[in-house]
């Protein structure tokens, strides 16, 4: 299903993923889904809680550090998710960054998705943004290319 992404929400994604290099950005996308599209209507940029949210939910990965890995704080998952609703808006998708890594999700990435969101992966090597996919999970939660419009809104 194809993601559109407008490019002023490409701008500010791959601007915070380049501000926020060595380490990996993250944020929530909003928007809604429509017969065999979904539409990216709000880019919300979020911290990167890696450090707290690894010492208590992830302590066997704790010694990896947010260059190479993310987590959302589930209170800005509830704030998006009711701002959302009230506006007939609902999270479509996360974005994260990989710094000096290939745009392709990774097993801990595919590991934690969830099967209704989009992922965005931007590849930032030395601090600029050089390749940006998306992707999805098919039936057997494997992640599977998802094609990315950048278009502004119809």
């Amino acid at each position: 299903m194809p993601l559109i992404l407008p490019p002023f929400h490409f701008h500010k994604i791959s601007t915070q993923a380049e501000t926020s290099y060595p380490n990996e950005c993250c944020g929530l996308l909003l928007g809604q889904q429509k017969q065999q599209t979904k539409t990216i209507m709000e880019v919300w940029p979020a911290e990167n809680v890696w450090q707290a949210e690894a010492d208590e939910y992830w302590p066997e990965q704790k010694e990896l550090t947010a260059e190479k890995r993310y987590a959302i704080s589930p209170e800005l998952m509830l704030k998006a998710m009711k701002s959302g609703r009230e506006r007939n808006l609902s999270i479509i998708g996360i974005y994260h960054s990989h710094p000096d890594h290939p745009a392709i999700a990774s097993e801990f990435d595919r590991t934690y998705a969830w099967s209704e969101y989009s992922y965005i992966i931007l590849s930032v090597a030395k601090g600029q943004t050089i390749e940006i996919l998306s992707w999805s999970l098919d039936d057997n939660h494997q992640f599977q290319p998802e094609e990315i419009i950048i278009k502004d809104q119809q």
